[in-house]
């Protein structure tokens, strides 16, 4: 398949901790790889508290890459709407996400989502499919391989083509040793949802090396 079909692609997982970050980083080198300039945004980041890296951070060190644009930070590790009550402060409108992301240079620009396909990112509940619809972003969906990724993946397609959005597929950790389930749910994907499985990244993609990580992730898509 071509990919992308839009200056803009929207990463959304299935739910949260299915790899959408590591995801993300591995789409900067593959298209980079095909001589486009890439951008990666991320709207708003909870968590900040935690001192854990942030997704961008982590999209940072895995690629190298400079070229990140955060918007709105938060201190909780939760959704954006419960992180932004905690903090006593207002989220900005979608608007001023899509107009920020509108203004940054770059031939592709990835922008990582909250969680799931309708999680709200703003105080009037507008979401991350709302976002990548007035964006006209194309939307790579990440989800985990194992039990009850069938679901989630249909319910998740099952939206977006509501709104008239043909998604691309990644399992966002794959095993080396599946079990009986993952292995079950590859073959069977595809059925349920009527769309292939265009990436698949190894489970341990995280650790590796940036060397390691530049040089592998091209690999791990079947796009064009």
């Amino acid at each position: 398949m071509t990919f992308p079909n839009s200056k803009f692609v929207v990463v959304t997982g299935t739910d949260t901790g299915v790899g959408k970050t590591v995801a993300t980083a591995a789409l900067l080198v593959a298209l980079g790889e095909r001589g486009l300039s890439v951008a990666v945004a991320k709207p708003v980041q909870t968590g900040i508290a935690t001192g854990e890296p942030t997704d961008l951070e982590e999209v940072a060190r895995l690629t190298g890459s400079t070229a990140i644009h955060e918007f709105t930070r938060l201190t909780p590790p939760l959704a954006p709407v419960a992180a932004a009550r905690i903090d006593k402060v207002d989220l900005p409108p979608l608007d001023t996400y899509v107009d920020g992301i509108r203004e940054i240079e770059a031939d592709v620009v990835l922008i990582e989502g909250a969680g799931g396909l309708l999680v709200h990112l703003d105080g009037g509940e507008r979401t991350i499919l709302d976002l990548a619809t007035d964006l006209e972003a194309d939307v790579v969906v990440v989800g985990s391989e194992g039990l009850g990724s069938l679901n989630h993946f249909a319910l998740t397609v099952k939206v977006l083509g509501q709104a008239g959005i043909e998604p691309v597929l990644v399992i966002g950790s794959c095993a080396a040793e599946p079990d009986l389930a993952s292995i079950s749910n590859l073959t069977d994907l595809p059925q349920v949802t009527g769309l292939p499985t265009t990436g698949r990244i190894p489970a341990a993609a995280g650790v590796l090396p940036i060397g390691d990580f530049r040089a592998q992730a091209p690999s791990w898509f079947t796009f064009t």
